[in-house]
């Protein structure tokens, strides 16, 4: 199996040389998140300084300005400095090149870079990306078109993101606190699920189709996905009473929500939701209003990511 980009390289004197200079393309967001990011372009103009890597930084002014760069960038490694919003715009202009994806996550959320067990410390972030490994990475496409590398999905949580993106605040706290005033007079809806040659009638709070095992924080609704078995993890969720959701928070959070009688997991090649009226969905964090069918497919090995070299699975 040949190396990846970040480890074709031997100990001399002391010193690690490269047999080619690699280069790094760093797409910073600005405004993801809610942190300062004085602290991480310090770390990545020291890397730059240690002359190992050929070092580029572009900052976002406006969407689809991260899409652009990614694509049309000659290096080999390009890496997301965001969140989810940023990785999917770096990760949508890298679809069926041989770069790899980089993350540097520090955004609200940080799913994929939690589900490939990349740290939200930028300088193990940026360890990853200097010493990781190259592997590939399925997506998964709404209705033949958009690609999507997280997790996608419509009920509950879409129309949150949709009433949280529109609210001017950010933060975790914020999130929690909009997703309670909407819950307290949520109603589940119905829906048809097709999954490959099954067909569900299911009454549902939301349903998460995934390609990696999260929406973020850790907050794992697809919690058996994998990104590398060519197929996309579907969760529906029944309705519950609220004094379950303690329980069914903590199952979420510790990637036990599979064993919860409220939720049905499957997955398949093909999903295609039908639903009564047209509303809010959501795919990598961002909410986008969609009609009453949606379809999602899985292509595999659609890009290839940097994760940690200690990482046995993804």
């Amino acid at each position: 199996m040949p190396l990846s980009p970040m480890t074709r390289r031997w100990r001399k004197n002391g010193l690690y040389c490269l047999s080619k200079l690699r280069k790094i393309l760093f797409i910073v967001n600005p405004i993801a998140g809610t942190r300062s990011k004085k602290d991480i372009f310090q770390l990545i103009h020291a890397v730059a300084a240690e002359g190992v890597f050929d070092v580029e930084i572009c900052q976002t002014r406006a969407q689809g300005d991260a899409t652009r760069l990614a694509r049309e960038s000659d290096a080999d490694v390009v890496v997301a400095v965001g969140g989810d919003g940023t990785v999917h715009e770096v990760a949508q202009g890298m679809l069926g090149s041989r770069k790899s994806l980089g993350i540097l996550p520090c955004g609200s959320g940080d799913g994929l870079a939690l589900h490939l067990g990349i740290s939200r410390n930028p300088k193990y972030a940026l360890q990853v990306i200097q010493e990781g490994r190259s592997e590939p990475m399925d997506c998964g496409t709404i209705n033949g078109q958009q690609a999507f590398f997280c997790t996608a999905g419509v009920g509950l949580d879409a129309d949150v993101a949709w009433e949280f993106a529109n609210a001017g605040r950010r933060g975790l706290w914020s999130y929690i606190s909009l997703a309670w005033k909407i819950w307290r007079h949520y109603k589940a809806q119905e829906y048809v699920v097709e999954i490959d040659q099954e067909k569900l009638s299911v009454k549902a709070v939301l349903i998460t189709v995934g390609n990696a095992n999260q929406w973020g924080n850790q907050a794992r609704i697809t919690s058996l996905a994998s990104v590398q078995d060519g197929l996309l993890d579907v969760c529906i969720v029944s309705p519950f009473k609220t004094i379950e959701i303690p329980v069914l928070a903590a199952k979420l959070l510790s990637g036990r929500i599979h064993t919860s009688r409220r939720v049905q997991m499957s997955r398949g090649k093909e999903i295609t939701i039908h639903r009564q009226e047209e509303g809010p969905a959501h795919f990598d964090g961002d909410p986008f209003m969609m009609g009453k069918d949606i379809h999602f497919a899985a292509r595999q090995a659609a890009l290839q990511v940097m994760v940690p070299a200690r990482q046995r699975t993804i």
